[in-house]
């Protein structure tokens, strides 16, 4: 049936009678510009002749074009000088441990070894008993970061939704953990748990106090009180995020007979997955490369931060078991920096997986924004 309002051709889609198609509207676009566009040069070469109104337009004009030029540029220069600080000690580590010792010295060597070799992988695998390293670790420190996940978001989602006596004054608190810096309470800290007897309930029992400074319950009890490493930072985080999800959520909650935490179980945490997964993985990777706190609570090199802080005495004790380790840091660094590329294997595997749901949970947990 034929319409006056459509011109039909054949092999194109139909163009409404009157309406212009999208090259010719591009053809008609360059034109305008031909003809109104003004060069930045002849802007130059003619600004004595303006009048005032026309100066004022024509310093405006070339500001917004001296702008997309250089806010280009300036962007470029400060990701490339952030990149180059964060992939530099990479590529030096990864340089360093896929060469023989011997290239070390060798002037005419800057990035790319003569010589690949894993064998300082495997030896320094072998020096630090690479996989009951990573086990001490993970029992510790992974074990330390999903009990501070849980009581933060705890007490984040308290701070976000409840209202109680002395709740500024808690939150004060909160913002104290992560003002105050850790060496002002580790001390204190320690000789709570070199003599932990709350109450004296562990000297009526036993008789004396008990020591956990060199056992994994010192961080556990830690994160369990939601005094980890970190833990202000992640109720303050859970904190924001908690008071960015509509209140009607809770509402409908309460109407069909959930209490706070079935509420808080049932219909906060699976609408807060991402920042619960964000807030682990920063708390994995702080707990990870953590070796003061944990230096100050265990006696021995059984976490993967306190075995890169010994590790020359460690690979050099492995190649000198009978005698006294001789010589500098330098003479073992390929040994050094493989020890240090496997002690963040995990977390860059670990980030590689999760980049996508760390992204959006960073973006919605009130980091940034």
């Amino acid at each position: 049936m034929d319409n006056e309002n459509t011109a039909v051709v054949q092999g194109t889609t139909s163009v409404p009678a009157g309406m212009k198609s999208k090259k010719e509207l591009r053809k008609e676009e360059k034109e305008r510009m031909k003809k109104f566009h003004v060069s930045t040069w002849h802007i130059i070469t003619n600004y004595r002749n303006y009048k005032p109104e026309e100066k004022k337009h024509y310093r405006y004009i070339l500001g917004r074009r001296a702008s997309s030029i250089v806010w280009p540029i300036f962007r470029f220069l400060i990701l490339f000088g952030l990149a180059f600080v964060v992939i530099y000690p990479i590529l030096y580590m990864i340089s360093c441990a896929l060469r023989p010792q011997m290239e070390m010295s060798d002037p005419s060597i800057m990035w790319i070894p003569k010589t690949l070799t894993f064998g300082n992988l495997e030896e320094t695998w072998i020096a630090i008993d690479y996989p009951k390293l990573v086990w001490d670790t993970v029992t510790v420190n992974v074990v330390c970061s999903i009990i501070q996940v849980l009581t933060c978001s705890i007490a984040g989602y308290g701070f976000a939704r409840f209202k109680f006596k002395g709740k500024s004054i808690f939150f004060a608190i909160v913002i104290l953990q992560i003002i105050v810096p850790t060496q002002v309470i580790l001390i204190p800290q320690f000789m709570q748990f070199r003599y932990f007897d709350p109450f004296h309930i562990c000297t009526l029992l036993t008789g004396a106090p008990v020591n956990l400074a060199d056992s994994p319950w010192a961080l556990y009890l830690q994160a369990f009180f939601c005094n980890g490493i970190r833990a202000g930072l992640f109720i303050f985080l859970f904190r924001q995020f908690f008071r960015g999800l509509p209140k009607e959520l809770e509402d409908a909650a309460y109407l069909d007979g959930c209490g706070p935490f079935e509420t808080f179980v049932r219909i906060m945490v699976p609408n807060a997955s991402n920042s619960f997964l964000t807030v682990f993985i920063f708390s994995v990777v702080w707990y990870w490369n953590d070796s003061y706190v944990s230096g100050m609570f265990f006696s021995k090199s059984n976490t993967v931060a306190l075995m890169v802080s010994n590790l020359y005495q460690t690979i050099s004790a492995y190649y000198s078991p009978t005698s006294t380790p001789t010589g500098v840091p330098a003479d073992w660094l390929v040994w050094i920096e493989s020890g240090c590329l496997l002690s963040i294997l995990p977390i860059l595997v670990m980030y590689i997986f999760l980049q996508k749901n760390f992204v959006e949970g960073v973006e919605r947990s009130g980091i940034v924004g």
